[in-house]
This record gives structure tokens, sequence and C-alpha cells, in this order.
């Protein structure tokens, strides 16, 4: 069996917050999962957009994600996106309860057990200066906060 755990600092590239993203990563920072809701249409939009991708309003509203759901797509990668990335790590889609998919890692559990269905909980992975949203099985505690 093979541990999955979150990659170490200075292993990765560091994502850029944007005008539009900046709330989603400060969100982040304070160990929640920020998303955007459509204020006309009710549909939950992620990536952070400037109009709804679902009805092209203008008026979208950031609210905070309980941080649960389930994967709907993973797969085990055992070579390395770039030489500095350990291996093995998860890729995963997670279908969010609130109604929006993103793309993630998994962490905290076994290459093993890793299965579509498996309920998961964001938990939260500092490096350099941005912390990374992490999923982890639902077992473990949520809102866990790696180290550095």
């Amino acid at each position: 069996m093979t541990a999955l755990e979150p990659q170490r600092s200075g292993e990765i590239r560091i994502p850029r917050a944007s005008p539009i993203s900046q709330p989603f990563w400060e969100g982040c920072d304070r160990g929640v999962l920020p998303y955007q809701r459509c204020d006309s249409c009710s549909k939950a939009n992620f990536n952070p957009v400037y109009i709804c991708r679902f009805c092209t309003s203008k008026s979208l509203s950031w609210h905070e994600s309980a941080g649960l759901g389930t994967i709907y797509s993973w797969t085990i990668a055992w070579r390395p996106q770039f030489p500095s990335f350990a291996t093995p790590y998860a890729p995963i889609i997670v279908d969010l309860d609130e109604g929006y998919q993103m793309i993630s890692n998994l962490v905290g559990c076994d290459t093993e057990e890793v299965h579509v269905g498996m309920r998961i909980s964001t938990c939260f992975h500092r490096v350099a200066d941005r912390t990374l949203p992490y999923f982890t099985p639902l077992e473990i505690s949520r809102g866990v906060m790696f180290g550095e």
C-alpha cells in the first residue's frame, strides 16, 4: 500500500491569483472553500467567472462550500508531472455537494482505497504563500491543515 500525501513545499508551481480568483484564494487561506453562485439562475459556477456560464448573468455572489463531495473520476500518477513532483499522487474530479465540480488531489489514504463515489472532504495544505485545497476521505477530520 502506498500513502497519498500533499506535495512538499518548493516542489510544485504555485497558482497566482487573478482579480476574479482572489476571493477563492483568500477563502482557502482562511480554511474554507469558496465558490460562486449565480443570483439569477441559482447555479453554482466554478472556476471563478465574470459571467454565469449557464445564463450569462453578471450577478454572481461568493458562498462557502461545506467542502463535502464525492469522487467523480480519478487516476494515480506514478510518473511525475514535473521532475520535482513526489509520486504517487491522485488527481481527482470532485462532485461537490453544492452542485459543481473541481479538480484537486486526494491525500490521507492509500492508493488502493481510492474509488469513484468515495465520500471526501476538503483539507488544506500551505505551500509558500498559498494555501491549496486538497481532499481526504470523509473519515479523516474535516478542515485538516497539512503543514508546510
